[in-house]
């Protein structure tokens, strides 16, 4: 859902010159600035390393609910993929700014009770110490799907749809705690190109870029 919105927001800012978007599946989107690269094995890049270099930035967007997994399930994807990826980009784009998709209440002490917070704790604190040009990590709380954009995962889908209506409403009155994928998109773009003084950014500061 959020890589939905940051596509969305980079095909549309004139800033953003080419697009080189990484999945499983074809899009279906069709778009000058838009390259679309098919890869199964989000573990080893090796293959496809010289479609990965020269880029100013990485956007990632992949993620998964910690809902019904274990935690070796849960670290395989949102840690293990995720070092998988920024080792390589670090490798082959050492002036990059990478930005990652995280989660308010990520746990950077790795030490506490929440499982799904400690492992992106230490996702987070480990992307940190990669010798990218900068690295942010991004821990929006509840986001607000905008233009027409969805979750695929089942859990959320339900979420969107019985509290969907109040979720406007609810961003104006806590903007600390509601984003939306268009805000997200934007602050993305915008910090690549400029920056932040801090590496950490939560949802109030994402509204506020």
């Amino acid at each position: 859902m959020v890589g939905q919105g940051v596509l969305r927001e980079c095909l549309l800012d004139d800033r953003v010159e080419s697009v080189l978007s990484v999945g499983r599946s074809a899009m279906g989107q069709q778009n000058p600035k838009l390259q679309e690269l098919i890869h199964e094995n989000f573990l080893d890049y090796s293959d496809v390393e010289n479609k990965l270099a020269g880029f100013d930035a990485c956007f990632f967007c992949l993620g998964i609910s910690s809902a019904g997994l274990t935690e070796e399930r849960y670290t395989r994807v949102t840690y293990d993929m995720s070092l998988a990826a920024a080792r390589t980009l670090a490798r082959l784009n050492p002036n990059m700014t990478f930005i990652y998709v995280s989660g308010m209440g990520t746990d950077s002490s790795e030490h506490g009770r929440s499982m799904w917070a400690r492992v992106k704790g230490k996702t987070e604190n480990d992307l940190l110490r990669l010798p990218f040009k900068a690295a942010y990590m991004f821990r929006p709380a509840v986001i607000v799907p905008l233009h027409g954009i969805k979750s695929k995962t089942m859990v959320y889908q339900v979420f969107y749809a019985v509290l969907g209506p109040l979720l406007p409403v609810l961003k104006g009155r806590f903007p600390k705690y509601v984003t939306t994928t268009e805000q997200i998109g934007r602050a993305m773009i915008k910090v690549a190109k400029n920056g932040w003084p801090k590496p950490v950014l939560e949802n109030s500061d994402i509204n506020r870029v």
